[in-house]
């Protein structure tokens, strides 16, 4: 962590985004490449992708003459979500009852899409660091005839988990994470979020419902009030950790639904993964290449040092909680499973963002992450 840094760095976010912009086509009143005029929308706006991936009539592939080159056909359909008809706001900035209704429309979509489809994805790609292409806030759901890479991996691990110990393997390990207070960031009446024993971004977390959920549109509606809550404080911490608008990618992982949801899926919890980029500073980032390509993931931050920076804040001097002169500690976190891999709010100023004092990624599934230490 401080070795020299002579490599990439990020450009500074920009100072000013409008309110509202004719010409961006996910405001209210502007007009989408399809020719289609957005709503003049005061909440939520749910439309289909105007360039969507899945398409729910994709043709076959047809058959194959060899098995190295076996491919089927993936179909579904893709959606956008705007969170707020301003440009100029992210969740963290939005109000809690802003954010309740973003959640009633997550699970609202979730129901729609998977009466007919197995796996409906919810996920937000937030700053142009991540790939987000809009400032806009807004996240996109993707529904697919097939349950994706990370879906399966999670279905095995948490079936495998419940067969051999007979609970799900979300629900006993919030309760172990409650009870060792290591690394949870913040607890809340219905929820917990923690840094994953297994987390190998450098702040990565993870959102867990604490009675056993299979699905957001389950959520009562107390437990919708809480999460709205509870991700506002997170996304908050955020925000302020490295006083910028703080970059990630997260999206919401439940039980398979659509032919599938009259199974058996106890062993599921409903849970949220978010996975930022940034390491040190607003400008320097995490970048996965190299052993992590090429061998495994390679921690640059342990959870436990993550929890501890989240728990005091940004003002706490970064040289202070990792000083050099400290070896490079190599160490294996080998969980029973591979499943996944202050709250003051930061203000747009012409400077960037300013706060109070308050305080793509792999899966490892296969081998364990190394944690560096320095």
């Amino acid at each position: 962590m401080k070795r020299p840094w002579q490599g990439q760095v990020e450009p500074p976010l920009l100072t000013t985004v409008p309110r509202h912009d004719p010409h961006n086509p996910l405001c209210p009143g502007a007009t989408r490449a399809n020719g289609e005029v957005n709503p003049h929308y005061e909440g939520t706006f749910l439309f289909d992708n105007d360039f969507p991936a899945l398409q729910p009539d994709a043709p076959s592939p047809g058959s194959s003459d060899h098995p190295l080159f076996q491919a089927e056909a993936a179909r579904g359909v893709c959606k956008v979500m705007c969170f707020h008809p301003w440009s100029d706001v992210t969740l963290p900035l939005m109000s809690v009852p802003e954010i309740r209704a973003v959640v009633d429309a997550w699970a609202s979509v979730t129901e729609e899409l998977g009466a007919q489809y197995p796996w409906v994805q919810i996920f937000e790609n937030k700053g142009a660091m991540m790939g987000c292409s809009n400032p806009h806030p807004h996240c996109q759901v993707w529904a697919s005839s097939f349950l994706p890479d990370v879906a399966q991996r999670e279905e095995r691990s948490q079936r495998a988990y419940q067969s051999q110990h007979g609970e799900p393997l979300l629900m006993e390990y919030g309760r172990q994470e409650l009870l060792r207070k290591d690394r949870l960031v913040l607890t809340s009446e219905h929820w917990l979020v923690l840094v994953p024993f297994w987390a190998v971004w450098p702040f990565q977390t993870l959102l867990l419902p604490r009675r056993h959920v299979l699905r957001l549109p389950e959520l009562t509606l107390a437990e919708r009030d809480d999460l709205a809550s509870i991700m506002k404080k997170l996304l908050t911490k955020y925000d302020n950790l490295f006083e910028t608008s703080f970059p990630y990618s997260m999206g919401w992982h439940g039980a398979p639904m659509g032919s599938e949801a009259g199974a058996n899926w106890d062993h599921w919890q409903l849970h949220a993964h978010y996975y930022p980029p940034l390491l040190r500073s607003a400008t320097v980032r995490k970048f996965m290449v190299g052993y992590e390509m090429l061998a495994q993931a390679q921690r640059d931050l342990t959870p436990e040092q993550v929890w501890t920076w989240s728990t005091l804040g940004p003002w706490v001097p970064f040289s202070l909680l990792f000083p050099q002169g400290i070896p490079i500690i190599m160490t294996l976190r080998i969980p029973a499973t591979w499943v996944f891999l202050g709250t003051q709010e930061l203000t747009p100023s012409s400077s960037g963002y300013s706060s109070g004092r308050s305080h793509q990624p792999p899966h490892p599934t296969c081998s364990p992450p190394v944690s560096s230490v320095s």
